[in-house]
C-alpha cells in the first residue's frame, strides 16, 4: 500500500505535482494560524479565530501568490536541496510580514505580537518538512527499487547530459547525481538531476549507494583530469570515463561508451604537440628502418612513422608472432589513412650481419631506428651473455652495417637504467650507446644519435598491465619495495619526441626526454585499486578488497633511476628533449674489450663478463650477486 502510494505520487506529471503542493500548502497555512494561536492562548478553539473568517483567505491568497513569485512550485521535491530550504523559508517569513499586515489592515487589536511569529515558524516546519519527507521516501524508494545500478556523473554540462540521457534510454545504469567544480551549479536541478559540490560526495554516495563514477569531461586536460581524479581519491569508487572530444568529434567513438580511466591520466601530463619540421626530417619520402619493430615502443614508431608517409616502411623482428601482429596492424592503418607507403616485414636478428647487408642493399635504407634490446631487468640479469649479444654486439654490427650502407641516420632507442647503472641491462644499453659515441666521433658519415628516457605506461612488462591482472584477480599487487620511484611517459608522446630527437642529430648526441616528476609505484598501486572500485587491505582496513604486498627488490633493481650521467646538458628547441653532453672511450679502446666477451661466453664466464662491463661502464655498480642461470656450468674449449 504504502509503497504503491510512493509509486503513484511520483508517476504524476509536473503540473499535477505543482497543483498537489499547492494544495498541500492551502492547507498548512490556516492550520499554522490556528497552531499559532492555541500555543499562544492555550485554547483548543480560541475566540479570536471568528475575527479570521475573511482574513484568512486574504492570507492564504496572498501567501500563496509569494510563493509563487518566489518559484517554489518550480523545484523537484525529490531533487530538493539547500536553495529550495532558503526559498521556502523567504516565503515564510514575507508570508509572516503579509499576516502582520492583514491584522492591521483588519484592526484585530487583541492579537498578541508573537503569534505571527509562532505562525511563520509552524508554517516553515509544515511546508518545508512535508517536502523533506516527500524527498526521503521518493529517494529512498528510487534508490532501492530501482533495477539498474546507480552511478553519478562527474561533469553537469553538454557532455554530462547527454551521458545521463543516453544512460536513462539504457538498461544498465540510471544517473542519480551531477557533481560539478562550478559552484553557481550547485544545489540547481539539471535535466531532473541534482548538481552537488565534490565536497558532498560522501553524502552522494551514502544516499544513493552509487558504486562508480563516470567523467563526463572530454575537453579537459590532463592537468585538469588529474586533479578530478585527486579530489575522487578519497572514496573507493570504479571510475570510469567517456571518450576524448577528439575521438567523439573524429567519429572514431560515441559518448555512451564508457572506458576505465587511462592511468597516464594520473600523471597529469599534457601531450605538447610535434614539430613537424622535425617530425618529418628524417621520415618523409625516405626508406625507414625500424628493429624490434613488434615491441611496445617499435610498434609504436612503426604507427608514428606511417603517419608521416615514408616511401618504404621496413618493419625488422625477431618473434614471428610480433612481426605478424604489428603488421596486420599497420596495414589496417594504412587502409584508414589512405596512403600508399610499402610497408615490408622481415624476419630476423640484429646480430645477422649478412641478413643486415642484404636488407640495406634492397631498400636503400635512409634512416634507422634501432628499437630491438632486451629490456628486462631480472631477465638480462638471468641470462647475462644474451644481454651483452642482442644489446651490445647486436647495436655494433647494425650500427656498422648502417654506416657501411651510407644510411643517413641512426637513431638507438635507449634508457634513465643506463645512468649509473645497478644492473647488467643498464650497463649493456649504457655500452651501446658508447659504441654509436664512438663511431661518430672517428667521423662516420651516419648521424648517430641516442635517445634515453625512462618507463613509457603500458609497454610490456612493465607494472601497469601486471597490477590491472593482479586487481582483475583479486590481489594482491606485488610492489618491490615501499619507496620505489620511477619515470613515467606513455608510449606515443614517447615515440613522437624520440622521432623529433633524431632529427636534431649532428653525431654522437645524447638526448635526453624530459619525463616530468617521478612516480611512488606504491602510490601508483594504491590509486589503481581505488580506480578500480575496490578498497585496500591493510592494518587499517582488515577486511578491504585487494592487498599490497611489498616484495623486495629484485635483482640489479634500483629504487631511483635517473637520466644525467653528468651534469652538463643543454635545452634544445623543442621544450621536451635536452641534449646531454658525456664522456665515452674511443672506437679502437672500446673495440679491443668488446672482442673479449666473445671469449669470455665460451667459457661462461658470469662474473668476468659483469667485471668487463664495469670496466666499460664507468658507474656500473652491480647491486646483487651473479643470478645467471646457467652460471657456474663450465664450457669446455674446443
Amino acid at each position: 500500500m504504502f509503497r504503491n502510494t510512493v509509486i503513484k505520487l511520483a508517476a504524476l506529471n509536473r503540473i499535477q505535482k505543482k497543483a498537489l503542493m499547492l494544495f498541500a500548502d492551502v492547507v498548512f497555512i490556516p492550520l499554522a494560524l490556528w497552531g499559532g494561536l492555541v500555543l499562544r492562548l492555550g485554547e483548543f478553539w480560541p475566540d479570536l479565530l471568528q475575527k479570521f473568517a475573511l482574513p484568512i483567505v486574504l492570507i492564504i491568497c496572498g501567501s500563496v501568490f509569494i510563493f509563487i513569485q518566489l518559484g517554489l512550485y518550480r523545484s523537484v521535491v525529490h531533487f530538493m536541496g539547500s536553495n529550495a530550504i532558503r526559498t521556502i523559508g523567504i516565503g515564510v517569513a514575507a508570508s509572516s510580514l503579509y499576516f502582520f499586515a492583514v491584522a492591521f489592515i483588519f484592526r484585530i487589536e487583541t492579537l498578541p505580537r508573537s503569534i505571527p511569529f509562532i505562525y511563520g515558524l509552524l508554517l516553515f516546519v509544515l511546508i518545508g518538512g512535508s517536502r523533506w519527507f516527500v524527498r526521503g521516501l521518493y529517494q529512498h524508494h528510487r534508490f532501492s527499487q530501482h533495477s539498474k545500478h546507480p552511478v553519478v556523473i562527474y561533469g553537469a554540462g553538454e557532455a554530462g547530459v547527454q551521458l545521463a540521457k543516453s544512460l536513462i534510454a539504457g538498461e544498465d545504469f540510471f544517473p542519480c547525481a551531477f557533481i560539478d567544480d562550478n559552484k553557481a551549479l550547485h544545489g540547481f536541478i539539471v535535466n531532473d538531476i541534482k548538481v552537488y559540490g565534490n565536497a558532498e560526495l560522501e553524502h552522494v554516495i551514502s544516499l544513493t549507494n552509487a558504486k562508480r563514477v563516470l567523467l563526463a569531461v572530454p575537453s579537459a586536460t590532463k592537468e585538469e583530469r588529474k586533479a578530478i581524479l585527486d579530489r575522487l581519491d578519497r572514496v573507493p569508487l570504479r571510475v570510469q570515463t567517456i571518450p576524448s572530444f577528439e575521438a567523439i568529434v573524429s567519429g572514431k567513438a560515441e559518448l555512451h561508451q564508457l572506458q576505465d580511466v587511462d592511468v597516464e591520466d594520473l600523471l597529469g601530463r599534457d601531450t605538447v604537440p610535434p614539430q613537424m619540421n622535425l617530425f618529418n626530417a628524417c621520415i618523409e619520402s625516405k626508406n625507414v628502418l625500424v628493429t624490434g619493430a613488434g615491441g611496445s615502443i617499435g610498434s609504436e614508431l612503426c604507427r608514428q612513422i606511417l603517419k608521416a608517409e615514408p616511401n618504404t616502411l621496413v618493419l625488422y623482428e625477431l618473434s614471428e608472432l610480433a612481426l605478424y601482429t604489428v603488421d596486420q596492424e599497420l596495414r589496417e592503418v594504412q587502409k584508414q589513412l589512405g596512403t600508399t607507403v610499402k610497408i615490408v616485414p622481415i624476419l630476423g636478428s640484429v646480430c645477422d650481419r649478412f641478413r643486415l647487408d642484404e636488407l640495406f642493399l634492397t631498400y636503400a635504407i635512409n634512416t634507422v631506428y634501432h628499437a630491438a634490446a632486451y629490456k628486462h631487468v631480472p631477465l638480462v640479469e638471468g641470462n647475462i651473455f644474451q644481454g651483452i649479444k642482442n644489446n651490445i654486439i647486436g647495436t655494433k654490427i647494425l650500427a656498422e652495417a648502417a654506416e657501411a650502407a651510407s644510411v643517413e641516420n641512426f637513431v638507438l632507442i635507449s634508457t634513465d637504467k643506463a645512468v649509473r647503472p645497478t644492473n647488467v641491462m643498464g650497463a649493456t644499453k649504457r655500452t651501446a650507446e658508447l659504441i654509436l659515441q664512438a663511431m661518430a666521433d672517428r667521423g662516420s658519415k651516419t648521424i648517430y644519435s641516442m635517445v634515453r628516457f625512462g618507463n613509457v605506461l603500458g609497454s610490456s612488462g612493465s607494472v601497469v598491465p601486471l597490477f590491472r591482472k593482479q586487481i582483475a584477480n583479486g590481489g594482491p599487487i606485488t610492489v618491490t619495495h615501499q619507496d620505489i620511484t620511477r619515470y613515467f611517459m606513455t608510449i606515443p608522446e614517447a615515440a613522437q619526441l624520440v622521432i623529433q630527437a633524431g632529427a636534431m642529430g649532428k653525431g654522437g648526441d645524447v638526448f635526453v626526454l624530459d619525463m616530468g616528476s617521478p612516480v611512488k609505484i606504491f602510490d601508483m598501486a594504491r590509486r589503481m585499486v581505488l580506480l578500480s572500485g575496490k578498497t585496500i587491505q591493510d592494518a587499517e582496513n582488515p577486511t578491504g578488497d585487494i592487498k599490497i604486498s611489498v616484495v623486495g627488490l629484485r635483482p640489479g633493481e634500483k629504487l631511483y633511476e635517473e637520466l644525467l650521467v653528468g651534469e652538463n646538458v643543454q635545452e634544445t628547441v623543442h621544450p621536451k628533449i635536452m641534449q646531454a653532453y658525456e664522456v665515452y672511450l674511443s672506437y679502437e679502446e672500446l673495440g679491443e674489450k668488446l672482442a673479449q666477451f666473445e671469449v669470455l661466453e665460451k667459457v661462461n664466464d658470469c662474473a668476468a663478463a659483469r667485471a668487463l662491463l664495469q670496466e666499460i661502464v664507468k658507474g656500473f655498480c652491480p647491486s646483487s650477486p651473479i643470478v645467471d642461470a646457467l652460471e657456474g656450468r663450465e664450457r669446455e674449449v674446443a
